[in-house]
């Protein structure tokens, strides 16, 4: 069943693992991602990012997406979770990666979301709590959950880019989350976005110990989120790289870091950069051993994009030739589904590793399976 982000967050605290949180941007994604969860019994965190909401509109130039393409692809983002989610046995959570701002924000809510995250990361403090408290207090009264973000994480992912970390204060943190009542923190301690987090990233586990000790001192719920914690399989790019592609300098964070870290208070780690990477290598495998399908009607396209841009691995950049696959789940012919079948693939080979490394491996169980309205009325009890 779908549930607030909240329910799952609040097993991860209460019995000391860590989910993945995955990054969708095609239907099958979404299907594929909760279906593994399912055969591995975890619960599911699947996420949209504000841009891939404007991807699954139907804007290709995600970039440059509107707030109506961003309404659009959110409802379609939690239709197909919806779908594939509603009647599972396992608890799922759809969460607005990097919301930009209140309106998108409301526009995820719109669409199905059941958990948002505001970035003001980029703002003064005072500001970054002003505009955290608006979103919490709409997101709240609808039993929709929320993060937020205070430090600064180099790398670039989507619209979110930086040439500098800048840690989060542990003392701040704990300032910013009693001013602010969100239930999840993401927290700047090492990672990087993107697919180059430079060779040897060292996580600083310690900021993350000292703000959950401090959280935990004044009785302050508040789980720790890790962004930008592709592990970046090298197996993967290399891979890649073997049929004809041009990936240079991809490393992600250490598998055995991040598992450490899941028992230090981070209960939440984003993960993108590994998905398209396997999804990437997939369809580049697929065209090499039938190349029949390299002059395909509905899919030859594709094959041209792969050719053309080497050095990319998104595989937003190659699927615009079936945007109605992608935005609608539609397959009109035997190509397209061997498309869907390498997205599917890819999904499932690298969320179905990182629920077992993660430790969420038959946890679905300790999640409390409750609705939206329920969890509005907890927050109008507790005032929050």
């Amino acid at each position: 069943m779908l549930v607030p982000l909240r329910a799952i967050l609040e097993a991860t605290d209460k019995y000391d693992y860590a989910q993945g949180a995955f990054n969708v941007n095609a239907v099958a994604q979404a299907k594929a991602a909760i279906e593994v969860h399912e055969m591995f019994r975890s619960a599911a965190i699947l996420q949209g990012a504000d841009l891939a909401n404007g991807f699954m509109g139907g804007r290709t130039d995600f970039m440059n997406a509107t707030l109506e393409d961003k309404i659009k692809g959110a409802a379609n983002i939690g239709d197909a979770v919806k779908k594939y989610g509603e009647n599972s046995p396992i608890p799922v959570a759809l969460h607005l990666d990097h919301g930009r701002n209140f309106e998108s924000c409301k526009a995820a809510i719109a669409g199905g979301y059941t958990s948002v995250m505001i970035d003001g990361s980029s703002l003064p403090f005072e500001q970054n709590i002003e505009l955290t408290r608006e979103v919490v207090k709409y997101a709240h009264e609808r039993g929709v959950t929320v993060e937020a973000e205070l430090g600064v994480l180099a790398g670039v992912e989507d619209h979110v880019f930086s040439n500098n970390s800048t840690y989060t204060n542990p003392l701040d943190a704990v300032e910013f989350i009693k001013k602010t009542k969100v239930d999840a923190l993401a927290i700047s301690y090492g990672t990087m976005h993107g697919a180059n987090k430079g060779k040897g990233a060292k996580l600083r586990k310690e900021i993350a110990i000292a703000t959950k000790e401090c959280l935990r001192h004044a009785g302050i719920f508040c789980v720790l989120v890790s962004h930008g914690s592709s592990t970046v399989p090298q197996y993967i790019v290399n891979e890649i790289n073997a049929l004809g592609g041009d990936i240079q300098n991809a490393y992600g964070i250490e598998l055995a870091q991040l598992k450490e870290v899941s028992h230090c208070g981070i209960g939440k780690i984003n993960v993108d950069t590994d998905i398209r990477l396997a999804v990437t290598r997939n369809m580049k495998e697929l065209f090499v051993a039938r190349p029949e399908l390299q002059k395909s009607p509905s899919i030859g396209a594709i094959y041209q994009l792969l050719e053309e841009k080497k050095s990319a691995f998104d595989p937003r950049a190659f699927l615009p030739p079936i945007m109605d696959t992608v935005m609608y789940g539609n397959i009109p012919d035997e190509d397209v589904a061997a498309i869907v079948n390498c997205i599917e693939k890819g999904v499932r080979e690298v969320v179905g590793t990182l629920i077992v490394e993660f430790g969420s491996v038959g946890k679905a169980p300790l999640v409390e399976k409750v609705t939206l309205d329920e969890m509005a009325e907890r927050y109008r009890k507790e005032g929050i």
